[in-house]
């Protein structure tokens, strides 16, 4: 694992320890269910400066990271966003956690507003984001 500045550039080897190191950087998970009660993917969030990243594992071979302005109202089906990357848990996890903090390289400069909001519990175990105006 290698440090600069605020950014962890690391390997990620398995999805134990990428996991890991999101809890670590503040992501908070959540399970959304089916009808039937079942897990159909595993979705962390974490919400910083004028962003908010999210990461949805599906299955080990199918996750997609994303990166969005605060201001999106839907998190897990964002109408803009500013970084994807999808692939296996390793690679995606890997990316992620590549990303710095404070920017999107390459992004154009977002206005200086804080993304606001909270998860909402819903019927049948389910989350809901509720973005805060």
């Amino acid at each position: 694992m290698t440090f600069s500045g605020d950014t962890i550039t690391a390997e990620i080897t398995d999805i134990e320890s990428g996991l890991q190191e999101l809890i670590h950087r503040g992501y908070q998970f959540v399970h959304p269910c089916d009808a039937n009660g079942e897990v159909m993917a595993v979705v962390g969030v974490r919400v910083h400066d004028n962003v908010v990243d999210v990461v949805r594992l599906n299955a080990e071979d199918d996750v997609v990271a994303t990166r969005m302005p605060g201001t999106e109202e839907d998190i897990l089906e964002p109408e803009v966003w500013l970084w994807r990357f999808t692939g296996d848990a390793a690679t995606v996890l890997t990316a992620l956690l590549a990303l710095p903090d404070e920017r999107t390289p390459g992004s154009l400069h977002l206005p200086e507003t804080a993304a606001k909001g909270c998860w909402v519990p819903g019927r049948g175990g389910t989350s809901k984001w509720l973005a805060a105006g």
